[in-house]
């Protein structure tokens, strides 16, 4: 059986795991570059029996999975994936299992890039080099508003650190109550009143149909001109034209973004030239913990199904279906 690894941007799938622990039989290919077309990604996985995708990088819509008909088992790094289509998977008889992750990598990427957009690390680091020598003044956040759109396990965490910072901390979210705000040190407000008094705005929120485009041209003309918005969920739940317009007027101070609307962000995307963007290729779960423990999960999977008890099946339903293209 072939296995094939997509996505693995750094190169370092194979040393991240003991990958002689697969079954006997089973072939594996990394795979280091990203594929939009869909027609290329077809001929490249045309012959393998099993495939794993890093997060949403590569997308598996029905268009897709309906031209492989070797793929017995789809793997994605987490225990879901808003971009692999599960009930064509299902459908089509492609069991979907999931991994385990490790560490707090959004948490912290989060903190990484309020700092360094507030303290202005990347200019000052540039500036250094070509030689100059501290030219730009810094933002304290000590006292300063913290806006939290979403309490969850991330939105909570960095309710923590803020709290260690001495931040004044508030939320809002859909179905946030007072209760849950107050056990994480925040003050539960209303939309509006979070985008026009925060000082930054961290939306912590799983993308769907009810969160996509939440944060509205609106929602950004409220913002004080001194105010940050940082995203490192998933970058349809900003409208990103409206954001890009805030950001040319320098309505609001900057923006700082490690989720987009299409990724890889084209070179020629106009947040590239936005005024005060900092701007990370979807870094937040890239660290060495979570992709250990990927990588081993996926090993894990493989084991597992091809012995004929998959773990972590996130479409269990297919296991009994008619169409199930079975363990082997």
């Amino acid at each position: 059986m072939k296995l094939a690894i997509l996505d693995d941007y750094q190169g370092t799938a194979r040393d991240m795991a003991d990958w002689s622990e697969l079954p006997a039989g089973v072939e594996v290919t990394f795979f280091h570059d990203h594929i939009v077309d869909e027609n290329q990604l077809v001929e490249r996985l045309k012959d393998f029996d099993m495939v794993q995708g890093m997060r949403e990088r590569t997308p598996f819509p029905s268009s897709v999975l309906s031209r492989l008909p070797n793929l017995r088992l789809l793997i994605t790094t987490g225990r879901r994936n808003a971009s692999f289509d599960i009930e064509a998977a299902s459908e089509l008889g492609i069991t979907v299992c999931g991994t385990n992750g490790g560490g707090e990598g959004p948490t912290e990427l989060t903190w990484g890039l309020i700092l360094a957009m507030l303290r202005h690390i990347p200019e000052e680091d540039q500036r250094s080099r070509a030689g100059s020598w501290g030219t730009t003044i810094g933002v304290g956040i000590k006292g300063k508003t913290l806006g939290l759109i979403g309490l969850g396990h991330m939105g909570s965490l960095v309710a923590k650190v803020a709290t260690a910072f001495d931040m004044n901390i508030i939320a809002w979210s859909q179905n946030m109550t007072q209760e849950r705000a107050e056990e994480c040190g925040a003050t539960l407000v209303d939309k509006e009143t979070l985008f026009k008094e925060s000082d930054i705005v961290s939306i912590h929120l799983v993308l769907s149909d009810r969160t996509r485009g939440l944060v509205g041209a609106s929602d950004l003309a409220l913002m004080k001109p001194s105010a940050y918005i940082v995203n490192i969920s998933r970058g349809p739940i900003i409208d990103e034209k409206s954001l890009i317009d805030v950001l040319e007027r320098k309505a609001i101070a900057g923006a700082a973004l490690d989720t987009f609307d299409i990724e890889p962000l084209p070179k020629d995307h106009p947040l590239f030239k936005t005024p005060n963007t900092l701007i990370c290729p979807h870094l937040g779960y890239v660290i060495d913990d979570s992709y250990e423990a990927f990588y081993a999960g996926v090993i894990e999977n493989v084991r597992a199904f091809t012995s004929g008890e998959p773990v972590r099946t996130i479409n269990e339903d297919v296991l009994t279906s008619p169409q199930f293209r079975g363990y082997a």
